[in-house]
């Protein structure tokens, strides 16, 4: 078929929807599909087009359907999309309307979805693959990585700042990678670095570096306001490294309503507890790092490749609207343990 997938960012944007976008031309690419990718749809023939991100792609969904009504129109919702646009967006309202399929990224965003819409909605995780052996060599500190651009709804120093409340014989260091999408971020990064010999910031990195960062890592803290299912948690889960994170829809859907290793959004104090905790009490961390492993082939390559060969073969097919993951579960059940 032909495919046309477009993605509001950048080319070669590090921002999560930007790496999702490139995966996920990766895999469409490898199950035969010609395809063409870019910031929006204009023109141009296509038998499928995947809109990521229902606000800011509404104008491409709306113009394919103008100009192929019979063409198939999939939109995969973003955090902002489930978390915030849905509710007040009109523009994103109306590309739930016009899609014939929706792509969520973690079971728990069905719920954010109007009721008309949710036999429309598909499950399909973000897949990793382990790049580099998880080698924790012998250390002074106990290393924890935060993987984020500086923007608000990261809450991106929440990590530094609970790192002020540790006890003075903490060995918990910080390594910050992610770029500031503005001068004030930068500054405040900078001065925090400064202040806080703790916390480190190496700004935007090559996912490459960023990947082997987190590999070696003790821990990965994630302490977002909205996740609409961060790729950053599969990488962490296949590479075995442990994750500390808001408990938010985001991050339950991934992990699981059980995980022990959530703390209240912007609650320094409980952040800096739940730190110290798994730094100093080894079977709590052990529970985590089980439990992460537990959830490994929710993320293979295999079944997010098969997840997306199974809708589209819908598109041929002609079938009703599938309200079940490629696990066979209820969507909505999927991520709740």
């Amino acid at each position: 078929m032909k495919i046309r997938l477009i993605t509001p960012v950048r080319r070669g944007s590090l921002q999560g929807n930007g790496v999702t976008a490139r995966r996920w031309a990766r895999i469409l690419k490898g199950l035969g599909h010609q395809l063409r990718t870019g910031g929006e749809y204009q023109s141009g023939a296509a038998d499928v087009l995947i809109a990521l991100h229902a606000r800011k792609s509404h104008a491409s969904a709306e113009r394919f359907k103008a100009l192929h009504p019979d063409g198939f129109l999939v939109v995969a919702l973003t955090g902002t999309d489930v978390y915030q646009d849905l509710h007040r967006s009109r523009a994103a309202q109306d590309s739930l309307r016009l899609a014939d399929r929706l792509v969520v990224l973690q079971p728990l965003a069905l719920r954010a979805v109007p009721p008309p819409h949710r036999d429309k909605v598909r499950v399909i995780y973000q897949s990793a693959t382990p790049r580099y052996e998880a080698v924790r060599t012998r250390s002074t500190h106990f290393e924890l990585c935060v993987i984020g651009h500086l923007r608000p709804v990261k809450d991106p120093f929440r990590t530094a700042l609970a790192t002020r409340m540790l006890p003075e014989m903490s060995r918990i260091r910080v390594t910050h990678l992610g770029g500031a999408l503005n001068p004030r971020m930068a500054s405040r990064a900078r001065a925090e670095a400064q202040r806080n010999p703790r916390y480190r910031w190496l700004g935007e990195r090559p996912q490459a570096e960023t990947l082997r960062r987190l590999s070696r890592s003790d821990l990965l803290v994630l302490s977002s306001r909205l996740e609409g299912g961060a790729n950053v948690i599969s990488e962490a889960v296949v590479a075995g490294v442990p994750v500390v994170c808001s408990r938010i829809p985001g991050t339950v859907g991934l992990l699981g309503v059980s995980y022990p290793g959530y703390f209240p959004f912007g609650d320094s104090h409980a952040l800096a507890e739940l730190l110290w905790r798994v730094e100093q009490d080894g079977p709590f961390r052990r529970r985590l790092v089980a439990h992460i492993r537990r959830l490994q082939p929710l993320f293979r390559p295999a079944l997010e490749r098969r997840a997306w060969a199974h809708l589209l073969n819908l598109v041929h097919a002609g079938k009703p609207h599938a309200r079940r993951d490629v696990g066979g579960r209820p969507a909505v059940e999927a991520g709740a343990d």
